[in-house]
């Protein structure tokens, strides 16, 4: 298994081009390229700022839907987020927007020592409650997250039964289980949508941002809450559930989400090596929670 093949090649060179054509007082800084992902390549710029460009076209609408939508909500979160700061267009052999915003100092959480970790339960459970308020009509929505545990079915199926993980007959009996708890019964809120810990970026014992609002949707907001498994042990998970009080429904299809999303890590671990002990992780977490 390997990572999508880009449908454009981002370097330096060509980034250096859109920032003299488009942001030419910022053209002048210094410019390293620190991630190169699954849809986006991460170049920083100076010491304060960083580039989120494409290099998918399966990655543009993501990569819009947070320019249109987390100025706004970056205003009402206790946490940074990559709200841009300004926004590049097609341009200079490059066919896609993209995005100027600000830098955050700090660790990924996935390189933080789980114990270290519960710290910012508190704080994660707040920033998911101010997250999770009713989307407008207009909110985007995902064919995989937010969506009930009945569409993504079939997927965790075959997932469960593709000789690919440990314990496959154990989180298959667990799935069957959790699958039957009552859908979302409320409007649809704001998503995140991926709530792993290298999207998390921890300063100390504070949460200093959360990143990555690709998957940010309107919909069912247990798809966050599986962060209790993701990011947390158990006495860090009693802290984030205190903080985020959901009702038993919601907080059993969280754990179902926890499963789907850490076997999805689990899975494509050889694509990205720095989250296989996060997969393991979340597993390990999910079977072993009584509830």
């Amino acid at each position: 298994m390997t990572a999508p093949v880009a449908d454009i090649d981002i370097d330096a060179e060509l980034v250096g081009r859109l920032l003299r054509a488009q942001h030419p007082d910022l053209a002048d800084r210094s410019l390293r390229l620190v991630a190169n992902g699954w849809d986006n390549a991460i170049f920083r710029l100076g010491d304060d700022l960083c580039l989120r460009l494409p290099r998918r076209a399966v990655a543009v609408p993501l990569l819009v839907n947070e320019q249109r939508w987390l100025p706004a909500l970056a205003e009402t979160l206790p946490a940074r987020v990559p709200a841009p700061v300004r926004v590049g267009v097609p341009g200079d052999d490059y066919p896609y927007p993209w995005s100027i915003c600000e830098w955050v100092d700090g660790e990924i959480a996935s390189l933080v020592p789980v114990a270290e970790r519960r710290a910012v339960a508190g704080e994660l459970a707040e920033f998911m409650r101010r997250l999770h308020v009713p989307a407008p009509a207009d909110a985007p929505v995902s064919p995989v997250r937010g969506v009930p545990l009945a569409v993504r079915d079939e997927q965790i199926q075959d997932r469960l039964t593709s000789g690919k993980l440990a314990r496959e007959d154990e989180l298959r009996r667990l799935w069957d289980e959790l699958i039957t708890a009552p859908v979302w019964a409320g409007p649809p809120v704001w998503v995140h949508g991926d709530p792993h810990p290298a999207n998390l970026v921890l300063r100390g014992s504070r949460l200093a941002a959360v990143l990555d609002f690709g998957d940010l949707n309107a919909g069912d907001p247990a798809t966050d809450l599986a962060a209790a498994w993701l990011v947390f042990d158990a006495q860090g998970r009693a802290a984030f559930q205190a903080g985020v009080d959901a009702d038993d429904a919601t907080w059993t299809r969280a754990r179902a989400w926890a499963l789907a999303i850490g076997t999805a890590i689990a899975v494509f671990a050889d694509i990205h090596p720095g989250l296989a002990d996060a997969g393991e992780h979340a597993i390990t977490q999910v079977l072993a929670d009584q509830g």
